[in-house]
């Protein structure tokens, strides 16, 4: 039985406020940077080893297991029990006394927010047909610009009044609350419900492929390797912009916090949601006519991206920085909706969460491991030169990924329609089903 609009309306808010507390966890670190750095003595390494490469490693990295976990039981479990866990830990958070305290608390949030996102792909594909995918995705992926605002604002003002150790209980807190709303009304749907040529209770009967079958059958497909490296290396470049630019904004310019957190949550917030929101919707209606608009939007999104960001980091002043600010975000979060969406296209019924999984985990061990961690690095380097000035130039440094992801995305566009039509049942298929995944690929 197909659930009414109303619900899977209900079940997609449900999920999109999931992943804004994921990302106000995650955010309201980076607006804390500079009490958290005065208090327990940290140098910009270690912030970025806090917000970037540690937090990536078990975010990343755990989200495989669980996303398994959740291909094979209840993902409504599962990612309640996340929820929990990633709302404990950042109310913990708010206790430390030094560096390695907070480190484990950080890894904490990273071990609960992994469930997240596996889980959720995985429900919103039962939930939405192919034809509204990517606009479904693009929506639950607003949880990023409106958890950054969230995060920017609370934290940077309650910082500002409070102090930052208020701001990690309260949002933990409120975190835990909504674990229990979520437990009580989502149902756990029939998987492959709404797809049309991959009946739900055919798939009902499917046992779920192994991680190495889904892995081999995943890059046989061009398309789904560049994707991965595609949106990886924007990663690079809005990841690095979301942790470092509060730090940059403070101390080239003298802002105060709750200033910073103010400009950011809106240029964050409003010029990331319209990029996400505009991106998938945009792509679904393109891609009517071509497929390859799937890829070659977010292609575009990331190449004009570029000068944007040079621009942000090369201007003398606030407001010239800030001018340019919100456009590189908006182009960059283009992607989200039409790449997470062609990750579950591309993969069978049940290995989607685990699809999602490892979608997640390249994008976070390359973007949100690496961008942050060795910024935080060249900045230390170039500190004795240009003193506070030196993060400007590590970050203008990460803006160079823009254009190496732009070309990946545009290889990738150049196969989507033969993967696409291999694994959804075409006849144009670039390549034959993979050992061990022939029986299933078939069934499905």
């Amino acid at each position: 039985m197909q659930p009414t609009l109303r619900y899977r309306r209900y079940v997609l808010g449900l999920l999109l406020t999931a992943y804004i507390f994921s990302c106000l966890d995650r955010q309201i670190l980076y607006i804390l940077i500079e009490p958290i750095k005065s208090e327990l003595g940290l140098s910009d390494t270690q912030i970025g080893l806090l917000g970037g490469f540690s937090f990536a490693l078990f975010y990343a990295t755990l989200g495989m297991p669980i996303a398994l976990l959740a291909d094979r039981y209840s993902r409504k479990t599962i990612i309640t029990l996340s929820l929990v866990a990633w709302s404990g830990m950042t109310a913990l958070s708010g206790a430390v006394v030094n560096f390695w305290q907070m480190l484990i608390a950080r890894m904490g949030v990273a071990v609960g927010e992994a469930g997240c996102n596996p889980c959720a792909h995985s429900l919103i594909s039962d939930f939405y047909p192919t034809d509204k995918r990517a606009t479904a995705l693009a929506v639950y992926q607003l949880g990023i610009p409106i958890g950054v605002m969230l995060g920017l604002l609370i934290g940077g003002w309650i910082s500002q009044y409070f102090g930052w150790r208020t701001a990690f209980v309260l949002v933990g807190s409120v975190g835990v609350a909504f674990a229990i709303l979520l437990w009580l009304t989502l149902k756990e749907p029939l998987r492959g419900l709404s797809d049309r040529k991959r009946p739900a209770e055919h798939s009902q009967e499917l046992s779920a492929p192994t991680f190495l079958e889904t892995l081999r059958h995943l890059w046989a497909l061009k398309s789904f390797f560049h994707i991965v490296i595609g949106t990886s290396l924007i990663g690079v470049g809005i990841y690095t912009f979301f942790m470092w630019s509060p730090s940059f904004l403070i101390r080239s310019y003298g802002m105060t916090s709750g200033q910073v957190g103010t400009a950011l949550a809106l240029f964050n917030g409003l010029f990331g949601g319209a990029g996400i929101y505009l991106g998938g919707m945009v792509a679904d209606r393109l891609a009517v006519r071509n497929q390859r608009w799937y890829l070659l939007l977010p292609c575009l999104g990331a190449f004009l991206a570029f000068p944007f960001a040079v621009g942000i980091y090369l201007s003398g002043t606030a407001v010239g920085s800030m001018a340019f600010m919100g456009f590189p975000v908006m182009l960059a979060l283009v992607n989200t909706g039409p790449c997470y969406s062609l990750a579950q296209r591309l993969s069978l019924l049940r290995m989607r969460a685990l699809a999602a999984a490892i979608l997640l985990f390249m994008q976070n061990m390359i973007g949100l491991g690496l961008g942050p961690q060795i910024t935080g690095f060249i900045s230390d380097l170039l500190a004795p030169r240009f003193g506070d000035e030196s993060l400007r130039y590590a970050l203008l440094a990460s803006s160079l990924a823009y254009p190496w992801a732009a070309l990946h995305l545009w290889l990738g566009s150049r196969t989507l329609t033969g993967d696409l039509a291999s694994v959804e049942g075409g006849e144009s298929a670039p390549h034959r089903p993979l050992p061990g995944l022939q029986d299933a690929g078939s069934r499905v």
